[in-house]
């Protein structure tokens, strides 16, 4: 939860990568199980890096970062937080939002 977004960007001590998450995501995949889950939390809303702290990735572009792996389920918690977790939103719900909270739920067919 909330690490992928960091990967890259020199603020825990990392080298700066501009792909660092997309290098991180690869690895995910590639340690995951047959059948395995994996679970993602990451910023939501319209995209971009804020320099050094994280980036904001839109969350329909993210579920395509996950090739070889099913979608099962997607959730979000908006900005406001004000309607709790919202289960399998839209995607325009998800594009409303400035800085919410996408959950992702990927399984390794």
């Amino acid at each position: 939860m909330h690490v992928l977004e960091h990967i890259g960007l020199g603020r825990y001590g990392d080298k700066l990568d501009p792909d660092g998450d997309l290098k991180a995501i690869g690895e995910l995949l590639r340690v995951l199980a047959p059948r395995g889950d994996l679970l993602i939390a990451v910023p939501v809303g319209k995209p971009k890096v804020q320099f050094n702290a994280h980036r904001v990735y839109d969350a329909i572009d993210f579920s395509n970062y996950f090739n070889g792996v099913s979608l099962i389920e997607r959730a979000l918690i908006e900005e406001s937080g004000d309607r709790g977790i919202i289960e399998n939103p839209s995607d325009a719900q998800f594009r409303e939002q400035a800085y919410g909270c996408g959950c992702f739920w990927f399984r390794k067919t």
